[in-house]
């Protein structure tokens, strides 16, 4: 098997410190979540406040979250998989289940929520949708660009993915990776 071209994988590197980044970026966000749902609770169980943006901005750190650290877990290798089959696999098998998982199941879906989403996006962006709650945060077109921008950063760290474990499969390596390297280009 013929390794991918020098480039590829400089692009493939590039595509997955990118998203890494952004993942371990927004990872801060899971702290301040528990500080704000915190303070949510205290104003309102012993202040008898509170105010319907604090609680959309949970909601709002919750998603962003969710969906910008999708494509970070996939660098890390740490996506959900049908374990009582793959582990049972030879280093080589997996690393093919990965090409294939990703290139006929991630990929496609991927880009099915991506053009089914974008009309959606962009109406949202079109009247500059802001919470439907009086007092709730403006800008809801910004949470819902999400919908749109984790698919794609899902497909860059799955094309990084692929151009990964082919290079493992084109060098010969098992495809058994020692625990403390996760995904690495």
């Amino acid at each position: 098997m013929k390794a991918p071209s020098p480039a590829l994988v400089r692009w493939a590197g590039l595509a997955e410190r990118t998203v890494s980044g952004l993942g371990s970026a927004v990872s801060w966000l899971s702290l301040a979540m528990v500080l704000a749902t915190a303070a949510v609770v205290i104003l309102r169980y012993f202040f008898d406040a509170g105010w319907i943006w604090m609680q959309e901005t949970v909601t709002w750190m919750h998603a962003a979250v969710f969906m910008l650290a999708a494509g970070y877990t996939l660098a890390l290798d740490e996506h959900v998989r049908v374990d009582i089959f793959y582990r049972k696999l030879s280093g080589r098998g997996r690393l093919f289940v990965d090409v294939f998982g990703v290139a006929l199941l991630l990929l496609p879906t991927c880009l099915m929520i991506l053009v089914n989403a974008w009309d959606y996006v962009a109406g949202s962006w079109a009247i500059g949708e802001s919470s439907p709650e009086a007092g709730g945060l403006p800008g809801l077109f910004l949470l819902k660009t999400l919908i749109v921008v984790t698919p794609v950063l899902l497909i860059l760290e799955g094309i990084a993915f692929v151009v990964r474990r082919w290079l493992q499969l084109a060098t010969g390596e098992d495809g058994e990776r020692p625990a403390d390297e996760p995904g690495s280009v």
